[in-house]
C-alpha cells in the first residue's frame, strides 16, 4: 500500500473514532449548557483544563514514547512487549501518586466532586496511555473503537444523569468517568494488552530511552495547555467564572475543527515517521501539507459560513458575546492545525526538544497578550492571543524544520487563502441575512475549488465503481 493510500486509510479510520464521539458532543452541548449553571459551566471548564495540565507532569508524556517506540519494532513480538512492560510498569505507580497529589490539591472542592475528578484523573491516564500503545502497534480500528464507546456511553449517561437525573455538574463528572472506564476496559480486553505485559522483560536501559524521547514533551504539552487554556485561567482570575462560561462556549463551534485537525494529525504522525528516512522525503511532506492545507481550508470555509445557524441550533443561555469570539478563535484553529502538522515532522525525526522550544515560545506569546491586553478589552484578549500565538507557531516552524529538512511550502497560495478566510470571518463578524448568504456562496466556492483536483479524483473514482 503506497503512503497516500495509507495515510487516507488511517485517516478515514481514526476520523471515524472522531467524527461520531462529536456528533454525540454536539447532542450533549444543549444539555450541559441547559442544565448546568453559567458558575457550574465555568468549574467544569475550569477543571477539564487543570486535569490536562497536571497530566502530562504526573506521566512524564510517556505515553508518547510508547506510540513513536512502538512503531519502529511492529514486527518484533518480544520489543513490542518489553516496550508495552515498561510503559504500564512506569504508569500504574506513578499515577497513583500523582492521585493523591491531586486529592490533597483539591482541598477546598466539594468531597464527592473531588473524588469523582481523582477517578477521571486516574482512569484517563490508563485510557490514554493504552490508546498509544494499540496506536502504535498500528491498531487504529480498536483506537477508533474506543472513543466510540467512550463519548456514545457519555451521551447516554448525560442524558440520564443530568436531563432526566438533574444532577448538574456531579452528573457531569460521572458520566465521563464511567464512559472512560468503559473505553479503558475495551482496549485492555480487545487488544490484549495485559497478555503482553512480562515483567521479566523491564528494562532500565528501555525505560531511560523512552524517558528522553518523552520528557522534552513534558514543557510542549504544558506550554500547549497555555495556549489552549491559559486564556480561561486569566479570564476566571480578572473577569469571573461568567466570564470563562461565555469563552468556553465560544470554542465549542470552532472545536469541531479542531476535530478534523485531530484526525489527521494522528494520522499523519504515523505516515511522517515511516516516510521520514525516504530518500523523497521532502518533496513528499512539501505535498502533503499543501493538500491537507487545502482540505482544512474548504473544511474551515464551510465552517465559518455555517456558524449563524450553529450558533442559534447549538447554543442555549445568555450567551450572545460568545458568538462574535467565533471568527478569530476559527482562525487561530487553522493555524494551530497547521503547526501541529509540521510538529509530525519533528516527531517522525524525534526532535521533542525543538517541538518543546517552539511551543514555549508560542505560549509565552500567548501568556503576554492576555495578561497586557484583558482588562482593556476583556475577552477579546482571550481570543486574539490564541490566534496571534498559533500563527507566530506556524511560521516559527516552518522556518525552523528546514534545519533538518527542505520542505518547501505554497507560501503565495497560504497567504491568499488566509485572506479569503479573513474576508469570510469578517463578514460572519457582522452577522446580516444577505451578507451571510454570500458567506455561504463564498465558502462552497473555496472549498470545491481548492479542492477540485480531489473531488475530480473522487468522482472518477465513483463512477469507475459504478461501471464495474
Amino acid at each position: 500500500m503506497d503512503r497516500e493510500k495509507a495515510l487516507a486509510k488511517n485517516t478515514f479510520i481514526i476520523a471515524i473514532g472522531t467524527f461520531l464521539p462529536k456528533f454525540s458532543s454536539i447532542i450533549t452541548l444543549p444539555i450541559i449548557t441547559g442544565g448546568l449553571t453559567k458558575a457550574e459551566m465555568g468549574t467544569y471548564d475550569l477543571i477539564s483544563t487543570l486535569v490536562s495540565l497536571f497530566l502530562p507532569v504526573a506521566t512524564l508524556q510517556i505515553q508518547s514514547a510508547a506510540f513513536r517506540f512502538l512503531i519502529d519494532v511492529r514486527n518484533d513480538k518480544k520489543e513490542t512487549n518489553r516496550i508495552v512492560t515498561n510503559i504500564i510498569a512506569f504508569v500504574l505507580p506513578t499515577s497513583v501518586i500523582a492521585l493523591a497529589i491531586l486529592y490533597f490539591c483539591l482541598g477546598n472542592v466539594a468531597i464527592v466532586v473531588r473524588w469523582l475528578i481523582c477517578l477521571y484523573f486516574f482512569t484517563d491516564i490508563l485510557m490514554l496511555s493504552t490508546q498509544q500503545i494499540v496506536r502504535g502497534l498500528s491498531n487504529n480500528k480498536l483506537y477508533s473503537a474506543s472513543s466510540v464507546a467512550i463519548s456514545f456511553s457519555n451521551m447516554l449517561l448525560i442524558v440520564l444523569t443530568v436531563l432526566v437525573g438533574k444532577q448538574g455538574l456531579v452528573g457531569v463528572l460521572s458520566s465521563i468517568t464511567v464512559a472512560t472506564t468503559i473505553g479503558l476496559i475495551l482496549l485492555l480486553v480487545r487488544g490484549h494488552i495485559l497478555s503482553q505485559i512480562d515483567f521479566s522483560l523491564l528494562s532500565r536501559h528501555t525505560l531511560k530511552e523512552m524517558l528522553s524521547y518523552s520528557w522534552p514533551m513534558i514543557p510542549n504539552s504544558l506550554s500547549n495547555w497555555v495556549l489552549s487554556f491559559s486564556d480561561r485561567a486569566i479570564l476566571t482570575a480578572f473577569m469571573g467564572l461568567e466570564a470563562n462560561a461565555i469563552y468556553s462556549v465560544a470554542n465549542k463551534i470552532p472545536a469541531l475543527f479542531t476535530t478534523v485537525q485531530g484526525t489527521f494529525v494522528f494520522a499523519w504522525q504515523e505516515n511522517a515517521s515511516l516516510a521520514s528516512k525516504d530518500s523523497d522525503a521532502d518533496s513528499y511532506y512539501a505535498e502533503m501539507f499543501n493538500s491537507i492545507f487545502g482540505i482544512l481550508v474548504g473544511i474551515m470555509a464551510l465552517l465559518i459560513a455555517a456558524t449563524p445557524i450553529l450558533f442559534w441550533l447549538l447554543i442555549r443561555g445568555d450567551y450572545k458575546e460568545a458568538y462574535y469570539q467565533m471568527p478569530i478563535l476559527f482562525m487561530g484553529m487553522l493555524f494551530s492545525s497547521m503547526a501541529s502538522f509540521i510538529g509530525g515532522i519533528y516527531v517522525a525525526h524525534k526532535k521533542t526538544r525543538s517541538v518543546g522550544i517552539t511551543t514555549i515560545l508560542a505560549a509565552a506569546c500567548n501568556l503576554a497578550i492576555d495578561l497586557v491586553f484583558v482588562q482593556r478589552i476583556g475577552i477579546f484578549a482571550a481570543s486574539i492571543s490564541t490566534l496571534v500565538s498559533y500563527v507566530f507557531l506556524t511560521i516559527y516552524r516552518m522556518i525552523d524544520v528546514q534545519k533538518f529538512q527542505k520542505v518547501r511550502f505554497n507560501t503565495v497560495r497560504f497567504i491568499l487563502l488566509i485572506v479569503l478566510l479573513t474576508l469570510m470571518c469578517i463578514i460572519c463578524w457582522i452577522n446580516t441575512l444577505p451578507l451571510n448568504v454570500l458567506n455561504v456562496i463564498i465558502g462552497c466556492l473555496i472549498a470545491v475549488i481548492v479542492n477540485r483536483k480531489i473531488l475530480k479524483s473522487i468522482l472518477l473514482t465513483i463512477q469507475a465503481k459504478m461501471k464495474e
